[in-house]
């Protein structure tokens, strides 16, 4: 298998393990920050890398087809960490006009870009659930509560992967019954 292969491989692994724990419905949306830098071993921001973005993306997107989920990807601070996703996942939404690049939105969301069908742009979202490649704090991007998760696929390359699911406030105190399905 070569490197690439690995990524892809990787990448739809650790995007299925999270789907699958985070028990996301069809529709719903993994949001996905990715450093192609940290992937091969170098500083965030430093190392961008269009055919490894390529890779992890389609891997990405693989495990969210399969499961009737949407992904949505950062982009780097150089744009503020706006988001790529299908139209379809957002109808309504106030879109932005940007069209990310390996080093001003980074690999990852420029692939998103060129794969989506119908691609828009955001300056947020409020994601079901995240994946986080090499530390590019997606948190902004999730909805209120986020809850860690610990997944087995652990690492793509040489970074580390970090992954939230949420689930809906509490509310009512020590009286309150919550329904144990949404925890």
């Amino acid at each position: 298998m070569t490197p690439l292969e690995e990524y892809r491989s990787q990448a739809e692994a650790a995007a299925a393990e999270l789907i699958e724990t985070a028990k996301l419905r069809p529709g719903q949306i993994l949001v996905v920050g990715c450093s192609t830098s940290e992937v091969t071993g170098h500083k965030i921001g430093s190392y961008s890398a269009p055919e490894i973005g390529e890779a992890l993306f389609q891997g990405v997107l693989a495990a969210c087809q399969a499961r009737g989920v949407f992904p949505a990807a950062q982009c780097c601070e150089h744009l503020n960490r706006a988001v790529i996703t299908e139209a379809e996942a957002v109808p309504g939404a106030d879109i932005v006009n940007v069209v990310p690049q390996p080093k001003a939105g980074g690999s990852f969301a420029t692939a998103a870009y060129k794969g989506f069908q119908h691609p828009v742009a955001l300056e947020h979202i409020r994601a079901d659930a995240g994946l986080d490649i090499g530390g590019t704090l997606i948190g902004m991007h999730l909805k209120e509560v986020a809850v860690p998760v610990r997944l087995e696929h652990n690492r793509i390359g040489e970074a580390p992967v970090l992954s939230a699911r949420v689930r809906p406030k509490f509310i009512g105190g020590s009286r309150a019954v919550y329904d144990e399905e949404l925890k």
